[in-house]
This record gives structure tokens, sequence and C-alpha cells, in this order.
């Protein structure tokens, strides 16, 4: 433990010390095993200590579709056109009941495993759930997004919100006796934005909102995850060719799962049995998925709206052109490389911006922190060692929700949710 406190402090104090509210919970009493943040969030909870859920086949579910860009089968390339529609996952009870949105995190889609996992929950406990991919995932920014820029979250918000309420007129015979909303991670942060905006539009009146390990400051918390790829490689001897071989076999995975989910399926694909990953490789193995999703961000954003700075606006592109140098070329393009040349240009232009500390301030919880300690339906659930926090996120958190605020002592990013645990208290939250 003491040289991953060190390496964690390195990282700009994601580990730190706050005072302590009736909200924490006592380390001595938690009794989730992973301590190491980093193991945590990509092995997630042991099997054994998981709740007991419905299976898929107990689960009366299906995929929709939704058309609301019809404008993008002419903009995007032939590879595109299975995500101009907007797909989405319906579990639905026998009668009457409760529904809950489900905002996944950055870059996730629908069908994402923390996505799934959180619909079996609400699902056994009696909710209709509703799916839905982050709008940083490429099927959200094709098919859903009218910027295809992700990074406001106000205008995420109500991206997001327009899709909810495309998903409600679709299902006229769904009888929801009231609405919730949860989101992990980024999904987290929207799910505040999307409270808020519907205080004002009135469209589903939430009765409880649930934030799982969200970002409080944006910039801080991608940041965090791209500094794991970047300093981590200097804390690895031979730095090259670990960083080469995690990107190579992501890539493959990549392109084989069509995404990069962190979990112990992951783990397992690219840890040997016979050599253990060093605290400072599951840093950079987490890092690495967060630049996958960074890079497929900018490159999706770059190509829908023909900036030229990825792929050349001109380039014909078909069913058969392999995308992988472009694709390759993205992954040169952290999150504050795209935030520098597609999220501030694009936002300076659309809303007169100024400063990048002005945009954080717009794009992070500060932004809605009046109507955060106003809402007693809104909660938050964290990990005072979550990856993305920074020096006094906690303490905004603790000061703008008070006892609607639990701190959990371990379990990196949203590596505990399924931790009967963790699943005890939000199921408690929502029936309260």
């Amino acid at each position: 433990m003491p040289r991953l406190t060190a390496l964690v402090t390195l990282l700009g104090g994601l580990i730190f010390a706050v005072p302590a509210l009736a909200a924490d919970i006592d380390a001595a009493k938690y009794a989730y095993p992973l301590t190491n943040p980093f193991e945590a969030t990509i092995a997630s909870t042991p099997p054994d200590l998981r709740p007991k859920l419905p299976s898929d086949e107990q689960i009366d579910q299906a995929d929709y579709d939704l058309k609301l860009r019809p404008e993008r089968e002419f903009e995007l390339p032939e590879n595109f056109w299975p995500v101009t529609k907007l797909r989405y996952r319906l579990a639905r009870q026998d009668g009457p009941a409760p529904l809950i949105f489900i905002i996944s995190g950055t870059g996730a889609n629908y069908a994402s495993g923390k996505t799934e996992a959180l619909k079996r929950l609400f699902y056994g406990a009696g909710y209709h759930v509703v799916q839905l991919s982050s709008p940083t995932s490429y099927d959200f920014m094709s098919a859903a997004s009218r910027a295809a820029t992700p990074g406001i979250s106000s205008e995420d918000a109500e991206d997001l919100y327009r899709v909810m309420m495309a998903v409600r007129a679709q299902h006229p015979d769904l009888e929801a006796t009231e609405y919730n909303l949860t989101g992990y991670s980024l999904g987290g942060l929207h799910a505040a934005f999307v409270s808020k905006l519907d205080e004002s539009l009135r469209s589903f009146n939430f009765k409880h909102v649930l934030l799982l390990n969200p970002p409080v400051n944006l910039y801080t918390s991608v940041s965090n995850l791209d500094r794991l790829v970047q300093s981590e490689a200097r804390g690895v001897t031979d730095k090259t060719t670990y960083f080469e071989l995690v990107l190579g076999k992501l890539t493959r995975y990549f392109q084989q799962k069509g995404h990069v989910e962190l979990d112990e399926a992951l783990l397992y694909d690219l840890q040997d049995s016979k050599q253990q990953l060093t605290n400072e490789q599951l840093a950079m193995l987490v890092g690495s998925s967060f630049r996958f999703s960074s890079a497929d961000i900018a490159f999706t954003s770059d190509l829908i709206n023909r900036r030229g700075l990825i792929t050349p606006p001109q380039y014909p592109i078909t069913q058969g052109t392999s995308l992988t140098p472009f694709f390759k070329r993205a992954l040169q393009c952290d999150f504050e490389c795209y935030m520098t040349e597609q999220l501030i240009p694009y936002w300076r232009k659309k809303f007169d911006g100024g400063s990048i500390d002005q945009l954080v301030q717009q794009v992070s919880l500060y932004a809605l922190e009046d109507y955060l300690k106003s809402s007693p339906k809104i909660a938050v659930m964290h990990n005072a060692d979550d990856l993305i926090l920074g020096p006094g996120d906690l303490g905004f958190l603790r000061r703008t929700f008070g006892e609607r605020l639990t701190v959990y002592p371990h379990g990196g990013h949203c590596g505990n949710l399924n931790y009967r645990v963790n699943t005890d208290a939000m199921l408690e939250f929502f029936r309260g």
C-alpha cells in the first residue's frame, strides 16, 4: 500500500484527507475486498459478493430504434449507416411500475456491462428500465447529438432529454407510475444536468435522481485519466515496450469487441497469469482504456463535422474502407487534445465562450451548485479513492449534498457498483 499511496499522490492527490461526515462509511466496517483503486476499477466486485439478480432470460426486454437525426444518413459514410438510428433497451414489468432511466458512462453504449448490471438490479426490484448510451458514445453522437461535439453538459443534457421523450412517445402503452433517473461516471454528471433541465420542462418530474461516481470538475477528471498514461509510462522500466503492448492488446480487443470496457473479462484477457500486472501497469491500463474513448470521441466528432483534423473532409470512405489509420491518428489525441482542437473552438463560436476556466465552470457540477444544494431528490454515491476525483472535489460534494452524499472508503472508479452493500443502498434511496 505505501507504493500505491505514493503513486496516487504523484497523479495529483487523488487520495486525500477530508473531514468525516455522517454519510461516510467506516472503512473498518466496509467489507469490499479490493483496496487497490486501479484493481477495483478494472476487476469490479468478486461474483460471490454481488446481489442475486434476474438473468436475461427472466427479463422482458427488447432493443428499439429511434430516428432522430435523419440528415445523418446523407452526412455520414456507409460505415456509419448502422448507427444513423439510435438504439436503446427497454425492460418492462407486466403492469404499472415506476420507470428508471440509466445513462451510461464515458464512451459506453446502452448495453455496456455496468448499465446491464444496473438494469438487472432495478428490474429485479420492480422497475421498468430504459438503458441509454452516453452522449460521448459514437452511436449517440451519430444518431442523436445535434452538434456531435460532446462536452457541453447542458447541450448533452438537452440531447438526452429529447431521447427520453422520444422513448416515452414510442411506448404509449407503457404504464409508468413515476420517473426516476440515474447515471454512473460521466452519466452521473449528465443525470444532474438532465434533472435541472426537467425542473423547467416538467416532462418527467423525476422523483429520485442518483449520481454514481460523477466527476465534479470535468477537466480534473479527464486530466487525471489522461495522466495515468502519461505519468505511468515514466514509471515503467521498459515503458515503450509495455505501452506498445497495452495499446496493441487493447487495439485487438477493440477490433474484436467494438469497444473497450474495464471489467474482469478485460483484465483476464490482457493479464498473463505468470506475470501479474503492477500498480503502474494497472494504472496505464485504466488510462489506455480511457484514451480509446477519447480517440473515439475525437474521431467521430471530426468525421461528422468535417473538420479535417483526423479524416480529410473529401476522403472517400465506403463500406470497405479501413478506418484503422485514422483511428490510430485519433489515438494520439487525448481528451485535452479533443477539448483544445474541437470542443473549445465550437463552444467559443456557438456560445461566445471565453477562457477554458469559464468552460470548466459551465460544464461541471459547479454550474448546478445552488440547484443541487436545494433539491432533496438528488443524491450522490462516491468513493474516497476514486481516480477521477481531485483535491477539493469531495469537499464540494460534502458542502453541496450534506447527508445526501454517501462516501465509501474504497472501490476505485465505479468498481463497487455491483457490491451488495452498495446495491442495497441504491434501492433504499429510490424507495425512500
